[in-house]
């Protein structure tokens, strides 16, 4: 196949328990001009044999060696040996569903290069599966249109990596994969974001999402809470009502504490923290007041981040600046 629509980029690193489940899923696509490029990270377990065997046996299949210096590198190495126009990510211990292809790159022919085409995900074995990433799963899962993706844009990265379909040359245009110590897929989009593209999903379960002790994202300090609020608090001044970076923290508990810090590092200026809670106003944090949200009507025109990860608290605070006619996005941005 000399130029494929699709090529799928996978790395692996020591993934033997579960590559070949993987590869079979890839193989077991409805749409088959695709080809899958398999990146090894620097494997010493029997991954690149599992590797090797499937490029004997189906052409589609080819195997690069990355320079093992970690999954940033082994991304872009896939990038640049990619022959499709489009890229369809894919982790070594996750499954595609069978019309995976076919539903991303139709969507995405439709919405355009400058999208990401993500799609909803199904997490297993539901004995490992914690309750947390069920939550996740679960708010993920319902943000379809481009608005609420982009409205939910600091909650939480929107795009489980895997899911993520996108054109090759307009991601490569904007730096390809760029961070190695803060979540690199999540600076992605925040990134495309900034320069103009748009988040949409199929309301399907198109990726049955593997959760396991080894998976990166519990194991790697680059995917910490700190890490992320790092980011959010990076890109929050990309957001036009938050430009001029002097906002209100709704909140004052741990997440208000660490985001505060990273938003203060990244050059805001925190008017104050706002709390309902009477016990905690009067206190300081961050060297910043502790008030009640009456300053809010003092102080109209200062924008308000949301920084809470108390279930039920951030939909709370968002339904009360909304009663007081704030408009999220133009008033207030929820980042938690």
């Amino acid at each position: 196949m000399s130029h494929p629509a699709v090529s799928v980029v996978l790395p692996f690193r020591n993934a033997d328990s579960f590559l070949n489940q993987a590869l079979a899923s890839v193989a077991g696509q409805t749409f088959q001009e695709f080809e899958t490029v398999l990146v090894n990270d620097d494997s010493n377990d029997a991954s690149l044999s599992i590797a090797l065997s499937w490029c004997r046996r189906d052409p589609r299949f080819y195997l690069i060696n990355s320079s093992g210096r970690g999954l940033v590198d082994a991304l872009n190495s896939g990038l640049a040996h990619s022959r499709g126009d489009w890229i369809a990510r894919m982790d070594a211990d996750d499954i595609s569903l069978p019309e995976r292809l076919e539903k991303q790159l139709n969507l995405a022919l439709k919405v355009g290069h400058e999208t990401v085409v993500s799609c909803q995900v199904e997490s297993f074995p539901d004995d490992v599966v914690t309750d947390g990433y069920r939550m996740y799963e679960k708010w993920l899962n319902h943000l379809i249109e481009p608005e609420e993706i982009e409205k939910n844009l600091f909650v939480e990265s929107p795009v489980p990596h895997p899911t993520a379909f996108y054109h090759r040359e307009s991601v490569l245009s904007a730096g390809g994969y760029l961070e190695k110590e803060l979540p690199e897929d999540y600076e992605l989009w925040l990134r495309l974001w900034n320069r103009g593209f748009r988040f949409t999903r199929i309301p399907e379960v198109l990726l049955r999402w593997r959760d396991h002790p080894g998976r990166l994202s519990r194991t790697s300090s680059s995917y910490s809470l700190t890490s992320f609020y790092r980011l959010k608090a990076k890109y929050l001044a990309c957001v036009p009502c938050m430009s001029a970076k002097r906002i209100f923290v709704a909140g004052s508990g741990q997440t208000a504490r660490r985001l505060g810090k990273c938003l203060q590092d990244e050059g805001f200026d925190i008017e104050a923290f706002i709390d309902p809670d009477t016990d905690r106003q009067g206190q300081t944090l961050r060297n910043r007041p502790v008030t009640g949200t009456e300053v809010l009507l003092e102080f109209p025109w200062i924008p308000a981040v949301i920084a809470t990860r108390v279930p039920g608290a951030r939909d709370a605070a968002r339904r009360f600046l909304e009663d007081m006619g704030r408009i999220e996005w133009k008033n207030f941005v929820v980042c938690s």
